[in-house]
């Protein structure tokens, strides 16, 4: 007998779990809520193995194997935490909180518990990512000199979104934080972060960035480098490069990579650029909600618990300060003001 799965949060990225948990083979049914009624009502007549529930405690109260977590960030805290008390296994699209802080303090009061929790860091289920993840651990490229990861999304969000993001940071530098950070199995101690705008004035309003750089310093001596921003016209943009002693690697070039190749006589990309997030990750996506259905099934460890998810906000923090001061943040010092943050 397959899995009911809860699913709480039925926007862009709810509805589009909703549309891969339904197709997975260990999922029979879902149980999913919105805040809004109408994408309720959207899903379920979409898909017939989803049914209805007035809320999130009610998802939770219904017996579910169970919980994807998907809607907007301030609730994300007080579901997981929730889900962790009733004993319901959780999957949480990133960020674990807003803050620091918070991420923390989740961190800290679920840490006793036995019960699996995945954050959504979906490129370690890319498979290429996987593969340099794997050249790098197996030491073929020699030791690693730098590391660079790149996104630069096709257009910037909606303004109530930038608004309520936490920043270019926290929303969106943190997959290329947490790739760079998985596939070295090596961890940042030292952040160094520009960016600038020139682009919808709701940036400059909201104290953020439509465009940045990030200079990460790894334990091991390794370089990283970071680039995201909110405007790239030809398409959606995400690749790693791992530059070894030995040898390179490079994941994310394909034939839709949105670039236009210069060097005469070279038709490569020749596919049409990726326009989205979503397609160009579709597949990691699906088997990162495999992977949490494996690890509901079987009880394996997570492939990205939520230590790794405060890790990852250590690094964002450290950039976003770094960003506003303009001098390179030391994690540690992230890492003690949050380990001596007063408990709520």
């Amino acid at each position: 007998m397959g899995l009911t799965i809860g699913l709480v949060g039925l926007g862009r990225i709810g509805s589009f779990h909703a549309s891969t948990l339904t197709a997975l083979p260990d999922v029979d049914a879902l149980v999913a809520t919105d805040a809004n009624p109408a994408a309720v009502d959207t899903t379920t007549a979409r898909f017939p193995t989803v049914r209805a529930a007035p809320d999130a405690d009610a998802v939770l109260a219904s017996g579910v194997d169970a919980v994807v977590i998907a809607s907007a960030t301030p609730t994300h805290a007080e579901l997981i935490e929730k889900a962790v008390a009733a004993g319901v296994p959780v999957f949480c699209e990133k960020p674990i909180a807003l803050s620091v802080a918070d991420s923390a303090e989740v961190v800290r009061r679920i840490g006793g518990s036995d019960v699996p929790v995945q954050i959504g860091y979906n490129r370690r289920f890319d498979p290429a990512m996987a593969a340099a993840r794997a050249a790098v651990a197996s030491g073929e490229l020699g030791f690693i000199t730098t590391v660079r990861s790149t996104t630069l999304d096709p257009a910037p969000p909606p303004p109530d979104y930038i608004a309520a993001s936490g920043g270019i940071f926290r929303d969106c530098a943190v997959h290329d934080f947490d790739a760079v950070r998985w596939v070295l199995g090596d961890e940042v101690v030292e952040v160094y972060a520009a960016g600038g705008n020139q682009g919808d004035p709701i940036f400059t309003e909201v104290g953020d960035l439509d465009s940045a750089s990030v200079l990460l310093t790894f334990a091991s001596g390794t370089v990283g480098v970071v680039s995201v921003t909110r405007y790239n016209g030809r398409g959606y943009d995400c690749r790693l490069e791992v530059h070894g002693s030995t040898d390179s690697a490079v994941a994310g070039w394909d034939d839709g990579t949105p670039v236009r190749n210069m060097q005469p006589g070279i038709a490569f990309p020749t596919g049409t650029p990726h326009g989205f997030f979503m397609d160009r990750f579709a597949d990691a996506y699906r088997a990162e909600l495999t992977a949490f259905c494996d690890m509901v099934t079987h009880r394996t460890a997570s492939p990205c618990t939520a230590q790794d998810a405060l890790e990852v906000a250590f690094i964002a923090e450290a950039a976003t300060r770094s960003a506003a001061t303009g001098t390179p943040v030391r994690i540690e010092q992230i890492r003690a003001e949050t380990s001596s943050a007063p408990t709520t």
